[in-house]
């Protein structure tokens, strides 16, 4: 089951790559995506096969030649790319929204593991860690319960989250042209422009679009803490504030915009445009966040 996983979620990222570049371009080596990619070799073997049988790629001499572009429904669903431990975080916050939840909701281990098809202790492992950000809380011989978000709850989210993420913004005027992160930032921009050209359609589509991008900044400078951080921005800034539907779309669009300005100002290089853009961005975020809760 982790090698299929791993091997779909290694699948869309190969399209990713593949749409940042032109036709009649030659793929980077084996050892190349691997490192792009964080997968094994024969992982990247398989990803690479799965493309030329859809006739993405074709080799020519021992070099890999892009011969069409995907196509976005050739990517995996996202829950077929996803670990136990994630498909166990997107579920329960699934069921957060669904069940419109609100503080003092009780949370079954036993039913939650019916509905999402995985053991109890799986389901008691996620709550376990999670109940660290004080937002359930484990009640003796009662199960939890749901302790909700609070205004004062999100600016304390914010003053740390402004401070990892402005710093990672900044690393990004040091990288050289040869870095892998290059890449990645040209095709979230491009995903980005795909969205708002639909937006109509699929502005629902941002809130994952959203915590790729923020996951992309922070990528930058590695750091397993801020890595297990990202788990509670995740649960606040793409679930919560989903449950305010008033003027989502038009909420997302701009949130759009000042995504594609930061991606402009990254690739810059100017530590003061991104610094601008960078902060602006998060001061609408606050803002969004804050409205959400009242």
């Amino acid at each position: 089951m982790r090698t299929d996983t791993t091997f779909k979620r290694a699948f869309n990222d190969m399209i990713d790559i593949i749409r940042t570049s032109g036709l009649g371009e030659e793929l980077p080596s084996e050892n190349a995506l691997r490192a792009q990619l964080g997968v094994s070799r024969t992982t990247v073997r398989k990803v690479l096969a799965a493309m030329s049988a859809r006739g993405i790629i074709i080799s020519e001499a021992h070099r890999r030649i892009i011969r069409e572009q995907p196509r976005q429904i050739e990517r995996y669903p996202k829950e077929e790319t996803l670990a136990i431990s994630e498909q166990v975080e997107t579920s329960f916050m699934e069921w957060m929204l669904r069940g419109d939840a609100c503080p003092g909701t009780e949370i079954n281990e036993a039913e939650l593991a019916r509905k999402f098809g995985v053991a109890t202790t799986i389901v008691r492992e996620f709550l376990n860690r999670f109940q660290k950000y004080g937002l359930i809380e484990r009640r003796q011989n009662a199960g939890w319960v749901f302790k909700g978000f609070t205004a004062s709850f999100a600016l304390e989210l914010f003053e740390i989250r402004e401070m990892f993420e402005m710093r990672s913004a900044r690393l990004f005027a040091t990288l050289p042209d040869s870095s892998p992160i290059w890449k990645q930032v040209r095709a979230i921009r491009a995903a980005h422009l795909e969205l708002l050209a639909d937006i109509d359609a699929r502005f629902q589509d941002f809130s994952e679009l959203d915590s790729r991008f923020h996951r992309l900044i922070v990528a930058v400078a590695p750091n397993r803490f801020i890595e297990s951080f990202q788990d509670v921005i995740a649960m606040v800034f793409h679930y919560h504030y989903q449950w305010n539907k008033r003027d989502e779309r038009a909420r997302n669009e701009v949130a759009i915009g000042e995504h594609l300005a930061l991606i402009d100002a990254l690739e810059s290089r100017n530590i003061a445009l991104i610094d601008h853009a960078c902060r602006s961005h998060l001061t609408s975020a606050r803002e969004t966040l804050l409205h959400s809760i009242v």
